[in-house]
């Protein structure tokens, strides 16, 4: 066999619809946490500087975004490791499924395993909807946030007083109702979102629920690839199954042909 023929084998084995739900899961994590990281750091700095002056007032805000930020720490060792996991795995039943009628053969614990993965791709698919979910909340305050500023900027609005126009997050339960000053009006709400802060936090808010939706997909597209690997492998062991019971019969009757032709020898 040639170099050619080697790595046309070699490219045969590749599972590509593995490769592209990991690439697609790496890359949504990565955004996902990456995005979400500094995002979360900007919005305490807004609330610091705009909304809540003293740090009593938002000290349990604090307490959770630092632990939210220790929890995407964890997200992404896990998805890491987990779509490493995820790949081999498909290495492994592509392999299996190749060499159908070879000597390689399916085990019970490897049919286990990918059902287990199964099972366990399933949940974490419906966990990171609830998380795709909850990351579209910072996207809808930033965005009325953005559109009341745009709309005192804007010369159709004909506004006569713009310092009547509030933005109080007070009322989302973000800092508590006794925080000082809770609202921002005006002139000051302009400069709010004129801060590299507010603008850096809103779309990377934007492209960490971007990245939430494409992890949420990458996790479909692995739960249907397990899904037809779990079923080609029990097909396999099937088929095996057949092979060995076929391949006794035919044993059997080769032995029995073999004695009846032995004793018709001798009788002759």
């Amino acid at each position: 066999m040639g170099c050619f023929e080697c790595c046309i084998k070699c490219l045969g084995g590749v599972p590509y619809a593995s490769l592209v739900a990991t690439i697609l899961c790496f890359s949504g994590v990565a955004l996902f946490c990456g995005c979400g990281h500094v995002a979360l750091t900007g919005t305490l700095t807004i609330l610091e500087n705009h909304f809540s002056k003293v740090t009593s007032d938002h000290a349990m805000l604090t307490d959770v975004i630092q632990l939210m930020q220790y929890v995407i720490y964890g997200i992404a060792s896990f998805f890491f490791l987990y779509g490493i996991i995820l790949l081999a795995e498909g290495f492994y039943t592509t392999s299996a499924v190749k060499e159908l009628h070879s000597e390689f053969k399916t085990t019970i614990c490897g049919r286990c395993i990918s059902g287990m993965f199964v099972f366990l791709t399933y949940i974490l698919g419906i966990a990171w909807l609830g998380v795709f979910g909850f990351s579209a909340v910072p996207v809808f305050l930033f965005y009325n946030m953005w559109s009341t500023c745009t709309a005192m900027r804007s010369p159709v609005a004909n506004l006569t007083n713009v310092d009547t126009i509030c933005v109080d997050v007070r009322q989302y339960g973000i800092i508590p109702w006794n925080a000082s000053p809770g609202k921002a009006c005006g002139s000051t709400l302009g400069d709010i979102c004129n801060t590299s802060e507010f603008y850096l936090s809103y779309h990377l808010y934007i492209i960490a629920c971007a990245g939430a939706g494409a992890t949420v997909i990458a996790l479909i597209h692995f739960l249907m690839i397990l899904s037809a690997n779990w079923a080609y492998l029990k097909d396999a062991s099937h088929m095996h199954a057949y092979q060995d019971i076929k391949l006794k019969e035919e044993q059997e009757l080769h032995d029995i042909t073999s004695r009846s032709k032995e004793r018709l020898n001798s009788y002759t």
